[in-house]
């Protein structure tokens, strides 16, 4: 008796084959940017708590050469994770029906950078105001 075996299609790289699995892939990639970025933060954060030397120190190092290029390619990182997830999202929800007419791709992503750019102006006059 010969057992039967079912062809099984490899997986490697499936993603590849598909633009938008790659343009998915690379958004999801740049939350990893994201997430390195908390941890800066939330270090920052123990230091701040662990009084004014350590808080120093941790300033300090955040200006050294190879911080401040990690913080450029993190706001490109993030530039562009903001524009995929707002460009992603008239995808993912339901149909928006505003005055019987459905609201275009364009209009969803277009606002919600618009948001983004207005939250974004709004903590940077925040800290800028701080600062003085």
């Amino acid at each position: 008796m010969n057992k039967r075996r079912p062809y099984v299609r490899s997986m490697d790289g499936w993603w590849r084959k598909n633009p938008f699995f790659v343009e998915y892939m690379i958004h999801e990639g740049t939350a990893l940017f994201v997430a390195a970025y908390a941890g800066i933060l939330l270090n920052g954060l123990v230091h701040l708590s662990q009084g004014e030397a350590a808080w120093n120190v941790w300033l300090l190092g955040l200006k050294s050469s190879w911080y401040i290029g990690f913080h450029v390619l993190t706001l490109i990182a993030l530039g562009y994770h903001t524009y995929t997830w707002f460009k992603i999202m008239p995808r993912t929800m339901p149909p928006v029906v505003v005055g019987g007419q459905r609201l275009s791709a364009w209009a969803i992503t277009g606002s919600g950078l618009a948001v983004a750019a207005a939250a974004m102006a709004a903590l940077l006059g925040l800290v800028w105001g701080m600062a003085r």
